[in-house]
């Protein structure tokens, strides 16, 4: 669909298609519940999106309705369709639609001195949570020259191999495949692989 001016209302050219979007007071709710579903600031969706700040603030207030432009700045930068923008807001918790595949051994490598990363769902940005692959190579605490420590909380699964997970305050505990482990991310922690292999775990931390 093709739009002469940038200063048509999204709203118009919408209802050419369908005349059951929702009405303006809908789409600004419905553009917070994204943001703040992604943990965006207004001033995070304004990077995004190119678009300012106080234009954002007044979309979302109603009193201003998106130009077409505009919504194309939005799902460019928010990472969604334009239908997901005219989806009646809910009243309870709203899903936001994102999704990201990462097929066998197609993660984003990210290799240090003791461990070997794949990054996985790594094309979304602003996750709650960063799930990643971990082939262990350390074979001993000394090879870290420090402890390893984050923000967040950290999930770890033993996908093979044997390991011992050191941390400050604790005795080391070895860990097999299939066992698992939770632990506040703060606190210093390492791991080095006990079996002959590598040791390959999961891991995923919270923001």
């Amino acid at each position: 669909m093709s739009v002469e001016s940038g200063d048509v209302s999204v709203l118009a050219v919408a209802r050419k298609d369908d005349d059951k979007f929702v009405e303006p007071l809908q789409l600004g709710k419905r553009l917070k519940e994204i943001r703040l579903a992604n943990s965006l600031t207004l001033e995070e969706a304004s990077n995004l999106t190119g678009l300012a700040r106080s234009t954002l603030s007044k979309i979302e207030n109603e009193q201003i309705s998106p130009t077409f432009q505009a919504v194309q700045k939005l799902t460019k930068g928010l990472g969604i369709d334009i239908p997901q923008l005219f989806v009646p807001p809910a009243d309870g918790p709203e899903a936001n639609g994102r999704r990201d595949v990462t097929r066998k051994d197609e993660g984003r490598a990210h290799p240090t001195s003791t461990y070997e990363h794949e990054l996985l769902a790594s094309d979304i940005s602003h996750k709650k949570m960063v799930p990643f692959k971990c082939t262990v190579r350390a074979r001993s605490f000394d090879d870290f020259e420090d402890w390893v420590r984050h923000e967040g909380e950290e999930f770890l699964l033993v996908l093979s191999g044997q390991v011992a997970v050191h941390t400050e305050f604790y005795e080391p505990v070895e860990l097999e495949e299939g066992d698992s482990m939770y632990y506040d991310a703060k606190m210093g922690h390492c791991l080095v692989s006990l079996s002959e292999d590598d040791a390959q775990v999961l891991w995923v931390t919270t923001r």
